[in-house]
Parts: C-alpha cells; structure tokens; sequence
C-alpha cells in the first residue's frame, strides 16, 4: 500500500465509525475522514497513515450524500463536541441505531432485532451543562472547547447545544477578567488562576448555577463577578468557585466554596425534584431524559409490592422517579456526596421508602445480599465501562429474576449482555435514546429477564 501523508486522493464515504468519522476505503485500506457523510464522493488530503488506517480531511466534494447539509456551526469543523452537523437527524439516529444492533450482534453475539430509536424535538439549546476551557492573552479571554484529541482551545461562545443564556454568562466573566487582570492556568507551568467556567440550568425549573474553577484558595473581587453574573441570567441561584490546584486535565477539584446564593439549583424531572450542585452526575437533556426515564418505568411495571435496588443510583434520581411505583427501594452508589444528594431528594419528595448505600456497586450488592433483601428488579445505569463482571455472580446469587439495563455504550451493554446470557439471562427489550443529538452518542434502555 502505497499511501503516504500529503496525498490526495478520490474517496467514496459508505460508513461511519463510532465517534462519527466517515469511512472510505482506498484499495481497500480504510480511511476515515471526519465531517463526511455516507454517499460523499469526495478527494481526501491525507493527513495521517498508520499500519492498518489512515486519517484524511475534505479537500474538496465531488458529489455531496443525498442525507448532506451545510453545519450551522461554524466551528463544528474545527471543535471536537458535534460529528454530525453535516448530516440530516434522520440519517444520525438510522446510524445511531444500526450502530446498537451492531453491537448487540456483533460483540453480544445476540440474535435480537433492535427496532426503535427515540429521537428528540429539540436537537439544539438542549444541554443543561457546559464546561468551558479559556484561555487569556493580554487580558482577553477566550472560552470554548478542545478540538478532536487535543488539548487546543476552539473558541466558541454561541455553541449550538448549550442554551443562549450561557454566552451571556462568558460575557460576564469577560467583564471580570478584563477589571481584575485575572490570567488563565497553564497546563506546563501549573501557574495561572482561571482553568474553566462551567455553568448549569435547570430546565425544569429555569434556575442557574455559575461556576469558576480555579488554581487557588478563593478569587478576587468576588462582588463584581456576582453583579455581572446577575445580570447576565435572570434566574441566578449560585455562584460558587471550585478549587483544583493540581497539574491534571481533570476539570474539577473535591472542595468548591459557595460565594454567592445557595450552593446547589433544583430541577425538576418527571414531577419530582432534584438538587444538582457542581459535582452531581446529572443527564444534561432534560427533555430525553424524561423520555429514557418514562422507559425504563414502562418496562419496570411495577405493581407496588416489589423491592428495586437500584445501582449506581448516583443522586437518586432513576430510582425515586420510581418510588411511587415500589414497595421498597434500595439505592447503591460510591460518590458520598451524590449519596447525601440521594437523601436530600428523598426528603424533598416526601419518599419514606428508600434507603440509599454509599459503596461500589459490587459492594453493595453484597451488603444487600447478607441484609437477606431479594430484589424483583435491579436497575444499573454503569458508566461507559460497563459492569464488573463480578456484579452479575451477585445478583444471580440474590435471585434478582429481572433488571433493567440503562447504557450510555453498546459496545460495553453488548459485552455485558453476553456474560448475562451465560447465567441464563435473556434480553427480551432493547430501545435506543438519542440523549445527545449531533453528537456520537447512544443512549440504550434494556430489559432483561431470566430464563426458567
């Protein structure tokens, strides 16, 4: 193969990859090429080639895909968050879609046809959380986000999935870097104060939460940043600072002091109220939320005497949506603070029967099972990981005769659903949940049930 950086060359695009590529192939050899459509006929400028793919960028189209459109971003080229600006909704959510059956009978090695994708009505504006890296360079600051695989800033203050409201929140820290001389952290140096501006909404009920994460103790003219941010969103609730000093690209540090308001916004989700504060794991589209939830309570049917335990609950909030609908609930999950957060939503809803363990999800199945409690349902919602495979020996030990399987990867959902299918496990629902439109993201709803 005699393909080397700098060609050019003619490329049919006929797939996508999972982080949204498209792929083409050049005697054979797989290219990937990103902001390209399926049916794109394109010449590709090669930019990388390794042993088994190379990376191109558009040089120029030939003939666009019947399912191309012009990005209404004008960074979408350059940021890493969207892969699908190019591309009509319809054409995302078929390959979203085909994307998960992949899966399931690819790696899961499942013969099940996953019929339904749930998309949105609203594919802009709908994230409720933004987290912005800035840089500033003779006292301008810039904010946006990293392009692909790198720690380079794309500014973009008007990004299309975040809510118009937050550029004015960047406005208003502009105002104070500009009065205050504030410099921006330096990744090589460690030196430098501001590292991120991270903002939150609650759509449900319209409250916000600014916050700085910075690489010291406390800011200065800390009135001046709570003015400009009130006037920036009507609806102000909190203004906090996080505190993260060390060299790492993890945006968040463990101690965040509250400056001004209250140190956590209220949403609302399916009539139930939630505290979200800056280090809560929280869905950020509300809207399809709701609608991953609504699933999973459809295939739950519960009948009111049943005991949920419900695994890596994070703050509650899949499980007391529930509450009503159970005897008992049992929530498991290892972050402290997203325990006290579980409790405190508890009592704000008036829940009596849940009880919530703070421990890792195998841990915890374990306390569960020496307490003698045998669930009718056990809902996890793991990270992208997936479950420890030693999870799944506990609750078949527990006698758990149906859980509901909530994944944000179905590569990792498909691995898993595998190990179950060895306990005697059967997939009898799978849905996908397009939780992040324009992004390559799947969110899936499965239920399992065990087999006589």
């Amino acid at each position: 193969m005699d393909l080397k950086k700098n060609d050019k060359i003619e490329l049919y695009i006929d797939a996508v990859t999972s982080e949204g590529s498209g792929i083409g192939r050049y005697n054979g050899f797989a290219v990937f090429v990103c902001s390209t459509v399926p049916g794109d006929k394109i010449i590709a400028h090669i930019i990388k080639v390794s042993k088994n793919y190379a990376i191109g960028i558009i040089d120029k189209i030939l003939i666009p895909s019947a399912e191309r459109i012009e990005s209404d971003c004008t960074v979408s080229e350059k940021c890493g968050g969207c892969a699908f600006r190019d591309m009509t909704y319809a054409e995302e959510l078929k390959y979203k879609l085909s994307r998960v059956q992949d899966a399931i009978s690819r790696i899961g090695h499942i013969d099940f046809k996953v019929e339904k994708i749930v998309g949105a009505e609203e594919i802009n504006h709908y994230r409720n959380k933004a987290q912005y890296p800035v840089y500033i360079e003779n006292g301008k600051l810039e904010a946006g986000f990293y392009a692909y695989k790198s720690h380079r800033i794309v500014p973009c203050r008007d990004c299309r999935l975040q809510p118009d409201e937050f550029a004015k929140g960047i406005k208003a820290f502009e105002n104070w870097v500009k009065k205050n001389n504030i410099t921006s952290f330096d990744e090589e140096t460690g030196k430098g104060l501001l590292r991120h501006i991270y903002f939150r909404k609650a759509f449900g009920t319209g409250e916000m939460m600014a916050c700085a994460v910075v690489n010291a103790n406390d800011i200065p003219d800390r009135d001046y940043l709570v003015s400009e941010l009130q006037s920036a969103f009507e609806n102000l609730k909190s203004v906090v600072i996080n505190i993260n000093k060390k060299k790492t690209n993890v945006i968040l540090g463990s101690e965040t002091k509250t400056i001004w308001g209250s140190d956590k916004i209220t949403d609302v989700l399916l009539g139930k109220k939630f505290v979200v504060s800056p280090q809560s794991f929280y869905q950020v589209n509300h809207n399809q939320c709701e609608k991953l939830y609504s699933l999973v309570a459809e295939h739950a049917d519960l009948q009111g005497s049943e005991t949920v335990v419900d695994m890596y609950c994070g703050a509650g909030t899949i499980g007391l949506t529930l509450a009503d609908q159970c005897k008992h609930l049992v929530g498991i999950e290892i972050i402290e603070s997203a325990i006290e957060n579980a409790n405190e939503n508890a009592q704000l809803n008036g829940v009596n029967n849940a009880d919530f363990i703070c421990a890792d999800a195998f841990d915890g199945a374990k306390k569960i099972e020496k307490m003698g409690l045998q669930p009718d349902l056990v809902i996890v919602d793991p990270p992208r990981k997936g479950c420890q495979k030693e999870l799944f020996d506990v609750i078949e030990t527990m006698g758990a005769k149906r859980m509901i399987y909530v994944s944000c990867d179905s590569a990792t959902l498909s691995r898993d659903l595998a190990i179950l299918k060895e306990k005697g496990y059967a997939l009898k629902n799978l849905i996908a949940v397009d939780m992040f439109p324009r992004t390559p993201h799947v969110e899936c709803v499965a239920e399992i049930i065990k087999e006589l």
